[in-house]
């Protein structure tokens, strides 16, 4: 049993220091320094190290909450757990096999760098395409809503915020991307490559990693971060990510993108916010107002959600629009 903990607690940790954990050490001297030059560009007045840990948002009550789902979420990850819900590689080998198998066209000469890095860019497009795609369903779907609801219910934003989510919107997270992603990419690979290169996939990974090291993980944060208009168009800020978590009803529904802006620019979700323009985070009562936290303790956020999505499931009105489906789902039924 003592070997057992050792190791969950041994594999946990590799894991917050590898490149996986949106905010290991590894990302960090790049964090500190994005904040500072936004610190400096917007006047510097109070000390650096009071404005990248304001007190107010570590010692605030949905923080702790934070923490405490964060430490089980971590736990999950660090002994993979989650693991066993992402099978996209599996998708894709077994659908490159079958296409090569029904068409015959598979070949064992080597990718050109040509072919192989617009593969590269066709798969990370894909790949940010069907993250776009997976959040949007957990936003629509009233019977899925809940689960993720958990995340958006924070009242203030901190790093630790990226890990405030129901172990069950992760499981339902990496299943979907799983079909998606696995899918998308065979199809890619297929037509760009004709047969099974693990290179190309692992270097859409190197890529996702880069976008991260340059303002990525300040997404849940209180530094506003913005790109200005018009790269807003094409790769989402963190400022429009904070824009998402907002409980104001202009801000419902928007800014689903991972990466890529042009997706919500695409389907019409894509909002970029005015300089200094004031977000209250929660979820929101469709009216201007907050709903009251809905989710106080650990308790509540690992609980409630199972009722919420059954009592969604069984609800008459199962085809409400999202924002009528965030209501209800937390138990503001109008």
């Amino acid at each position: 049993m003592v070997d057992q903990i050792g190791a969950m607690i041994e594999k946990t940790v590799a894991y917050l220091f590898s490149f996986d954990f949106l905010y290991s050490p590894l990302y960090l001297p790049t964090t500190v320094l994005i904040a500072f030059i936004v610190w400096k560009m917007r006047g510097g007045k109070a000390g650096f190290f009071a404005y990248l840990a304001p007190r107010e948002l570590y010692g605030h009550a949905s923080t702790r909450t934070d923490v405490k789902l964060s430490v089980l979420v971590l736990l999950l990850f660090g002994i993979g757990f989650f693991a066993t819900f992402y099978f996209a590689p599996y998708v894709t080998v077994t659908l490159l096999l079958a296409f090569e198998g029904l068409t015959g066209e598979g070949t064992a000469e080597p990718t050109s760098f040509a072919t192989g890095f617009l593969a590269v860019v066709v798969l990370f497009l894909t790949q940010d395409f069907c993250r776009f795609v997976t959040h949007y369903v957990h936003h629509k779907s009233p019977v899925i809503w809940p689960f993720h609801a958990v995340h958006h219910s924070a009242e203030v934003l901190t790093p630790v915020s990226f890990f405030r989510a129901h172990p069950v919107y992760y499981a339902i997270q990496r299943l979907l991307m799983s079909l998606f992603i696995g899918v998308a990419q065979a199809v890619v690979l297929f037509l760009f490559v004709g047969k099974i290169e693990f290179w190309l996939i692992q270097a859409t990974t190197v890529a996702f990693y880069g976008y991260m090291l340059f303002g990525g993980h300040l997404r849940h944060s209180h530094v506003p971060l913005s790109y200005g208009r018009v790269l807003e168009h094409i790769l989402i800020s963190p400022l429009q990510h904070q824009v998402h978590h907002s409980s104001d009803p202009r801000h419902f529904d928007k800014n689903f993108g991972e990466v890529f802006a042009f997706w919500d620019w695409m389907f019409g979700t894509l909002y970029i916010p005015e300089r200094d323009e004031v977000l209250v985070f929660g979820i929101g009562d469709g009216q201007g107002g907050r709903v009251p936290q809905p989710y106080p303790t650990l308790r509540d956020a690992l609980i409630k959600p199972f009722r919420e999505s059954a009592a969604a499931f069984r609800s008459p009105r199962h085809g409400a629009s999202a924002n009528e489906a965030a209501r209800l789902a937390v138990g503001h039924e109008p």
